[in-house]
């Protein structure tokens, strides 16, 4: 994965990483959700159509966009990540821990709600595995998207 990562420029890599990190909330961390919804332990369904503030744009979107931020983030660390199922342990781990902690942490009190959504388990289960989910679809998303870059970029070459 190094040698994919050197053909990629900053800004490309920020680019993919927020493209990643996007369309792995719309993918995996709402279908997650959806599942945990369909069996009875997520306390809120998935793809919220409930317009934010202040800019009005549905729920989804907004999680979706801060995904991208997130995706950034991912990118500029996953090349530390171990190689083989190392990598993958570790994007689930990323996206488990950290946006969680954000958003029980700040996020959550920022909007007037209890520190860590009052640590309710199925809360705080469907945090861990939907923001986990989320990053092993960045990882998977940014991967494919290196692969073809670096794809494109042998065939200029040749």
């Amino acid at each position: 994965m190094a040698d994919q990562n050197a053909h990629i420029s900053f800004p490309g890599r920020l680019l993919a990483g927020f493209i990643a990190g996007f369309f792995a909330t719309l993918v995996f961390h709402q279908l997650t959700l959806a599942i945990l919804w369909t069996v009875g332990i997520a306390p809120f369904g998935p793809f919220s159509m409930v317009l934010t503030q202040p800019f009005k744009v549905p729920a989804v979107i907004s999680l979706a966009l801060w995904g991208g931020a997130w995706g950034v983030l991912f990118a500029l660390v996953d090349r530390r990540f171990p190689r083989g199922t190392g990598y993958w342990v570790t994007a689930f781990l990323f996206g488990a821990i950290l946006p969680t902690l954000v958003a029980f942490l700040l996020v959550l009190p920022l909007k007037g709600r209890p520190m860590g959504g009052g640590w309710h388990a199925p809360l705080l289960a469907t945090a861990l595995l939907i923001n986990g989910a989320w990053g092993v679809g960045t990882g998977l998303i940014l991967k494919v998207l290196r692969k073809s870059r670096h794809t494109r970029s042998a065939n200029v070459r040749a």
